[in-house]
């Protein structure tokens, strides 16, 4: 590639990593209003974990879906009609009087997520050189810095001002509706980039039976799952946890939160990286089992040990979802989108219905014990064990 087409190829990267940001920055705002809205309309624990649900189960339902239309008639300037969703959402969430309408924003959150995410990984592996791994990670990084960020934003301009004050984050929705109509018009004059090429040593890979896709994509779902319910519970309800326990503020809490997610932005970048060089299963081994001894040790520690443990168990997991994300495209050839769409989408709602569960569980038997329970969740990474060895490495420099 052309030192020209490798530029317009990075610059491309950095709009959608920006546009992931505020994406997931808006998303990001839902959970951290959690205690905002709690105090003020009254709620439980058990209608807080719906609203996770409502908004992760929309993207849960809908990203498969669009990602299936969209691997045969792709949609370039659906990312900007996408945004507009999710400012309409933020818009309602600033204004909302009751519980259903509360609900029915973050709704609108979830729909603007479930058409962003397929067609912008669609349009990062587009734009990658064949470095997926990174492509994606970059993709990801703005994503998890925007949902790193919220929490802090919220903290210091939401909460002392009230949930009217979310209304100040619509710039940054129309900047990004701006943003992704050019990303657009690049998409739609480089259509032909998105048909899969066949590579060097191709060949030597022929297709794996569809028994065995079929275990290899429940394998992975598992494994997101994991990742995704207990990542849910440090969005959901870290804050309520270190107020609950430590005796935080709820700016410290929200501020702690946001070390936890920025770990999670430092994980996923490297994640990319040490996948296209050395392999995406040794990637997903050390990230999903490798958190393990911390997430057991944390339920158990002072306050400046649990920070500490929640960034490293942060850090770890994070950097499983390009690996994940890139060895499901390999596994699914010509299948982009939906790839995109079940692991943006079905498996995070998966974490949104987890997200409720454990809701309704800390109504019961405490927030504590929620983290008690939820330090086993890496187990799963034990699955790895039944993935195919599909891939090929990335050569330095390629």
């Amino acid at each position: 590639m052309s030192a020209a087409a490798q530029g317009t190829a990075f610059a491309v990267l950095l709009a959608l990593s920006f546009s992931h940001l505020v994406n997931d920055m808006i998303q990001s705002l839902v959970p951290a209003l959690y205690p905002i809205l709690k105090a003020t309309h009254g709620l439980d624990f058990g209608q807080v974990g719906l609203i996770t649900m409502a908004f992760q189960c929309t993207a849960s339902l809908l990203q498969p879906l669009v990602g299936i239309y969209t691997d045969k008639h792709p949609l370039p300037y659906s990312l900007p009609a996408g945004m507009g969703s999710t400012l309409l959402g933020l818009v309602l969430l600033s204004q909302a009087w009751s519980y259903p309408v509360i609900l029915l924003a973050a709704a609108l959150v979830g729909i603007g997520s479930s058409v962003f995410h397929p067609e912008s990984s669609r349009v990062a592996r587009m734009a990658s050189g064949g470095r997926y791994g990174l492509a994606q990670s970059l993709f990801q990084v703005g994503g998890n810095f925007g949902g790193a960020i919220g929490p802090l934003l919220a903290a210091f301009i939401v909460a002392p001002r009230g949930q009217w004050s979310v209304i100040f984050f619509s710039a940054a929705a129309l900047v990004g509706m701006v943003v992704l109509f050019q990303v657009g018009g690049w998409y739609a004059r480089n259509l032909h980039r998105a048909k899969p090429k066949k590579r060097a040593g191709d060949a030597a890979l022929p297709p794996l039976p569809r028994r065995k896709v079929l275990m290899a994509m429940s394998v992975l779902v598992a494994l997101m799952f994991s990742k995704n319910v207990y990542t849910a519970s440090f969005s959901s309800y870290y804050t309520f946890y270190l107020i609950q326990t430590f005796h935080v503020s709820v700016q410290t809490a929200q501020t702690l939160l946001f070390l936890f997610g920025g770990a999670g932005v430092m994980g996923a970048l490297v994640g990319g990286a040490v996948g296209d060089r050395f392999g995406r299963i040794p990637v997903m081994w050390f990230s999903i089992l490798g958190a393990l001894p911390f997430s057991l040790a944390l339920p158990y520690v002072g306050l400046e040990a649990t920070v500490v443990l929640s960034m490293c168990v942060a850090f770890i997991m994070a950097s499983a979802f390009s690996a994940i994300l890139v060895y499901g495209q390999e596994l699914m050839p010509g299948r982009v989108g939906l790839v995109a769409g079940l692991f943006f989408g079905f498996s995070f709602g998966l974490g949104g219905l987890g997200a409720a569960a454990l809701g309704e569980l800390a109504d019961h038997v405490g927030i504590a014990a929620v983290y008690r329970i939820c330090a086993f969740l890496p187990l799963l990474g034990m699955l790895t064990i039944f993935l195919p060895k599909i891939e090929t490495r990335a050569k330095p420099g390629a």
